[in-house]
């Protein structure tokens, strides 16, 4: 298996189409021999040092166990521990790394913080998530549709229903790359960052996808093969949270919402959810949603992330 082409893993924009490909058949494959207890130590004695700023529970839970059974270590900093950009500034803290571990992960609120990072680092950087971009969930969402969907991507019809948030943004990245359809509905005001709406729309263009922001859920998820919603407030927008309940009460994916799409819909959340905001318990836990799926695939697609950037193929 080929490395990727960049160093760093930030955003799905950097990638191709073909390299998107390569890390859902890796991930296929390192699926497939963890479920027949087949060893795959492709990373022995590889080292990947994990930032986070964020509190964190499938990043840092998929990462760790996904490193150790790839044959490496992962090591937790904290933001405690490490104080990025306090303590010590992000180039001196990345310089300084490079020379321990073979890969950086880093889980934070600023997106320049990762920038810095990957520039001053001679080892790979991995975005973990930051306030502008969540690749890696947005890879094990499209390889879940992928897995329930038998393999079909192209042209299927994606309703994501909530605030235009960062797993918004990674979630345009890679439909506009792969060919599938997205209806974006949000609140007006809560709309996509216009960045990642021009770079998601000319990839559109190439790929002839039909991508649409509005303000319906009802339209959104009129015909969809797939539902997806996130929280309506996330880390670091806590204060807004009463504010965004009432801004967003006619976005929750409930059963009525669900009713309008295919019969064969599946549906999608990153976790953590609010059960009765986002979405009810009754489509969370019902026959439709494929969510913890979706969680437990974050592990084998970012272990596929991780072979591909150092090499372990």
């Amino acid at each position: 298996m080929a490395k990727l082409a960049q160093k760093d893993f930030i955003s799905i924009h950097d990638l191709s189409f073909d390299e998107i490909d390569g890390i859902f058949r890796l991930t296929e494959d390192l699926k497939d021999k963890q479920r027949r207890g087949e060893k795959h130590e492709y990373l022995w004695a590889k080292s990947l040092a994990m930032i986070f700023e964020k509190p964190s529970t499938r990043t840092r839970v998929s990462f760790e166990i996904g490193m150790w059974q790839l044959g490496g270590l992962a090591i937790n900093l904290d933001q405690e521990a490490i104080g990025l950009g306090v303590r010590e500034s992000v180039g001196d803290v990345a310089r300084t790394l490079s020379r321990y571990a073979d890969a950086i992960l880093v889980r934070t609120f600023e997106h320049e913080k990762v920038l810095e990072l990957a520039k001053n680092s001679s080892v790979p950087v991995i975005n973990g998530l930051s306030d502008l971009l969540h690749p890696c969930q947005a890879l094990a969402d499209i390889f879940t549709v992928r897995e329930k969907k038998e393999g079909q991507l192209k042209g299927l019809k994606i309703a994501y229903i909530g605030d235009g948030n960062n797993v918004c943004h990674s979630l345009m990245l890679a439909c506009a790359k792969l060919g599938i359809n997205l209806t974006v509905a949000c609140p007006k005001g809560y709309e996509p960052d216009q960045l990642i709406v021009d770079w998601a729309f000319a990839d559109a263009k190439k790929t002839g996808v039909e991508m649409n922001i509005l303000h319906d859920p009802v339209i959104a998820a009129k015909d969809a093969d797939v539902i997806y919603t996130d929280v309506w407030a996330s880390m670091g927008q806590e204060k807004e949270s009463a504010k965004r309940k009432k801004v967003f009460r006619k976005f929750q994916v409930n059963q009525g919402l669900i009713e309008l799409a295919k019969d064969d819909v599946i549906v999608l959340h990153c976790l953590p959810a609010h059960r009765g905001d986002e979405i009810t318990d009754e489509v969370l836990d019902g026959t439709n949603s494929v969510v913890f799926d979706q969680a437990e695939n974050r592990l084998h697609v970012q272990k596929a992330i991780l072979t591909m950037l150092l090499g372990g193929v």
